[in-house]
Parts: C-alpha cells; structure tokens; sequence
C-alpha cells in the first residue's frame, strides 16, 4: 500500500478527517483511486455511483480511470427533476436524505458505490438501498475508511468492500 495517506488531515475540529489535501495532490489522489480500483479488478461494473460530496470527486476519479460512467447520488432537495428519497440518520446524530433521479439507474446496472469515508454506515446504506430500488445491482462499496460497527460489518458480509485506510493505519502502528 503506498504511503499517501499522511495527507489527510487528522487534526480537525470535528469527528471526521480531511481528505481534501490528498485530492490536491495528482500522484497521491492517482494512487488512492489505483488501489481502491484494485480490489474490483474481478468484478465487472457498468457504472460508478458517488455519494455528494466528497463521494463525487473519489467517484469521478475512479468513473474515469475504469472508464464508466457516475451516477451522482445527492443530497436530499438538491434534485430538481423527480427523484427517489431514502433518510437516514448520519453520523453526527442528525436526520438527512439522499436522493437519486428516478430511471438514473436501469434495471440490473452493475454498480460500484464509492464514497470517502464511511463512518457508521448509514449514508452508504441509504445509497444502497436507493440503487436497488431501481433495480440497480451493487457489486461492491469503496471509501478511503470504513468504521468497524454493526452496520459496517453487515454492508461488509453482503458487498465487496475496499478500503485502504486500516491497511494503512496497521502498517504504521507497526512502525
């Protein structure tokens, strides 16, 4: 695993990491999509679905270089076309949606969702459950970091999931 993942910024105000300085960074940002893309090497995959926000720039990324398209899954009342709408509640406690533009997914599409950090499992979920409610087929999860909980390891059991961020956090406490 390449050595990148130094650039998130840990020391934040609040419970989440910024991931922000390693988009800034092309050979860095290259390498991270590289190598969560690895893990699907044997999976086909029509298209890639990126969770707003940060899940855009990570799903963009990864839509270009497997070459597929990106299916943005938004936040909810940011559509302005008609929609399906999944709540949840995040990990900051509070009470959200995501959204996805009804027919943006075409029955039995092999789906690759990818968002930046997957904290309690609830927003990937959502996502989930709206491209199945399409007839969409999730064929795995990817995120820099997927917490370790109830929620988690369930999404874990039923997807592919990968990420690097526990690879690499047992690599240097090995150090």
């Amino acid at each position: 695993m390449a050595g990148y993942l130094w650039l998130i910024d840990t020391n934040t105000s609040g419970p989440r990491c910024d991931v922000t300085p390693l988009f800034a960074n092309y050979e860095p940002f290259s390498a991270l999509v590289t190598d969560l893309l690895a893990g699907f090497a044997d999976v086909e995959f029509d298209c890639v679905a990126g969770i707003d926000a940060l899940g855009f720039i990570l799903g963009a990324a990864m839509a270009i270089w497997a070459e597929k398209g990106l299916v943005p899954i938004r936040k909810g009342g940011k559509l302005p076309v008609e929609s399906d709408s999944v709540s949840f509640v995040d990990y900051t406690g509070a009470s959200k949606s995501l959204e996805l533009r009804v027919g943006a997914i075409e029955p039995g599409t092999r789906v690759l969702v990818v968002d930046e950090w997957i904290e309690t499992g609830a927003q990937i979920g959502a996502a989930v459950e709206l491209i199945e409610g399409q007839g969409g087929i999730v064929v795995g999860i990817a995120a820099i970091n997927m917490d370790d909980n109830k929620a988690t390891r369930l999404l874990q059991k039923k997807y592919k999931c990968r990420t690097v961020w526990r690879a690499e956090q047992a690599v240097n406490s090995e150090r």
